[in-house]
């Protein structure tokens, strides 16, 4: 299956509210609402045979207003080599995003490693807390709300690391 008819596919599943584009590595990349993921998902691993969830990861984006957040799917169909990229795009003040526990096994500690960095709640997870960080942080370490480093040095100069 090529990636045109892929994202025809969903764009019926999505009644055309998706947003799909190819990237130059000839991967399909879908942007959808966070309502549609689990109807979406599920067709593509029982209809289509994108069986196997690669990764699920987070990104953060302060500069996008309403839509800071995005949760990024990947999923492979092994028999054809095809691999698919959707993306929930949300905002901090809902930042959840339904769990994909009951598709894919896997989902569980992908999903807490998440949620651990990023602070994205995945609804319905059936033991959502963290996985590799102390559980008394107050803060998610990956959101691009904290200085890099510690402002009040003076004996590093920045432009010998390229700021």
């Amino acid at each position: 299956m090529n990636n045109e008819i892929l994202m025809v596919s969903i764009l019926e599943q999505t009644n055309n509210t998706a947003v799909c584009s190819v990237d130059q590595y000839d991967m399909l990349n879908v942007n959808i609402q966070a309502n549609q993921l689990i109807d979406l998902v599920e067709s593509l691993k029982n209809k289509q045979g994108f069986i196997y969830l690669t990764d699920i990861c987070a990104a953060h984006y302060p500069e996008r207003v309403g839509s800071e957040f995005e949760v990024i799917y990947h999923l492979h169909n092994l028999v054809e080599n095809q691999r698919v990229r959707l993306k929930v795009g949300l905002s901090e003040s809902e930042i959840n995003v339904p769990t994909l526990t009951g598709l894919f096994a896997g989902a569980n500690w992908m999903e807490r490693e998440t949620f651990d960095f990023y602070g994205v709640n995945f609804v319905g997870h059936p033991d959502l807390r963290r996985i590799l960080n102390m559980d008394d942080m107050d803060y998610h370490p990956l959101r691009k709300q904290y200085a890099l480093e510690d402002e009040t040095r003076t004996d590093k100069n920045d432009t010998f690391f390229g700021r």
